[in-house]
């Protein structure tokens, strides 16, 4: 999976610009992706960034593509003196035992499930806590603790101010969560409930995670919208959070115990028995825990509070 991005001030022309820079390399016939869409959100800083969520079915494909597509090259060439705005490249290979991804619906993929043969039926491990973990074939052996942030692994790294070319190391299984939603096919009384009721609560635990995610381990949290690929126009009744924790437990201990993911629980159960769980939202996660060899972050032009910049290069 890649998160390969744009930076800019405001939803300018500049925008479109880069959008169609990184299509040419996304659309090459050399080991293109096996599925990508463009995704956006202003971030706290006030920057818009919209960004590519790409995937490969191995890491081999995906460098495979950067070569031969002509992208590493032209990402190592870009010069953060001379950017009209910022660049940003995430790229986290999970093998499948430090994978897990699950939906609430079968009839729509999403993320990595795109490369799938198809979907399981219902599974056991779920709605309890820890099922995340169960999830995780990894987990039956490995502890899958990582490295404990500090108050300092949240500080602005002094060189990673706009102007620079920034490389973050690889944690020690660090725990990333792609969160999804999708309304686009409610009735007009279900998209009025979730509007109304659950949406405003889904961005309030989102903008803790993003204002104040030192406090439970969350290193960064976007979260975005699904925009059209041609008008960049986020009109698809499609979001999700991307956070990155220090830790699997505490990505666990911010849903088990914090009020901002509570309030989100106890809402969507709430909203259930409103439509007698009849449901038609559709929602996923993908989780994955990384070894520090499965992360790759670099950052062009950026400001300090882009993705995992604010860990610093160590």
């Amino acid at each position: 999976m890649a998160i390969i991005g744009a930076q800019c001030r405001t939803a300018s022309v500049a925008v479109g610009a880069a959008q169609s820079t990184l299509s040419t390399f996304l659309t090459s016939p050399n080991n293109p992706p096996s599925f990508f869409e463009w995704a956006s959100v202003t971030d706290n800083k006030g920057f818009y960034n919209i960004s590519a969520l790409a995937y490969w079915p191995s890491k081999a494909a995906y460098e495979a593509w950067a070569e031969q597509s002509g992208f590493w090259e032209w990402w190592q060439a870009l010069e953060p003196e001379a950017c009209q705005h910022g660049w940003f490249l995430e790229v986290l290979f999970p093998t499948m035992d430090r994978l897990e991804t699950i939906f609430n619906t079968k009839d729509l993929p999403e993320g990595c499930a795109h490369m799938g043969e198809g979907m399981s039926g219902e599974i056991q491990e779920h709605g309890y806590w820890g099922s995340m973990r169960d999830r995780i074939p990894a987990s039956q052996t490995d502890s899958l603790a990582g490295t404990q942030a500090t108050a300092e692994s949240f500080q602005d790294s002094p060189a990673s101010g706009i102007g620079s070319r920034v490389k973050i190391l690889g944690k020690k299984n660090l725990a990333v969560i792609r969160s999804g939603q999708n309304w686009l096919d409610t009735s007009p009384e279900e998209r009025e409930l979730y509007l109304d009721t659950m949406h405003p609560v889904l961005i309030k635990g989102m903008d803790f995670l993003r204002d104040h995610g030192g406090e439970v381990g969350c290193y960064s949290c976007r979260f975005m919208e699904i925009v059209d690929p041609i008008t960049a126009r986020a009109d698809k009744d499609r979001t999700f959070g991307l956070a990155y924790f220090d830790d699997l437990g505490s990505l666990e201990r911010w849903c088990r115990e914090h009020p901002t993911h509570l309030a989100i629980f106890g809402g969507f159960h709430q909203y259930a028995r409103k439509l007698g769980n009849n449901v038609t939202l559709r929602v996923f996660h993908e989780v994955m825990v990384l070894e520090p060899e499965q992360q790759l972050f670099e950052y062009v032009a950026c400001h300090p509070g882009t993705g995992m910049c604010m860990t610093g290069s160590g």
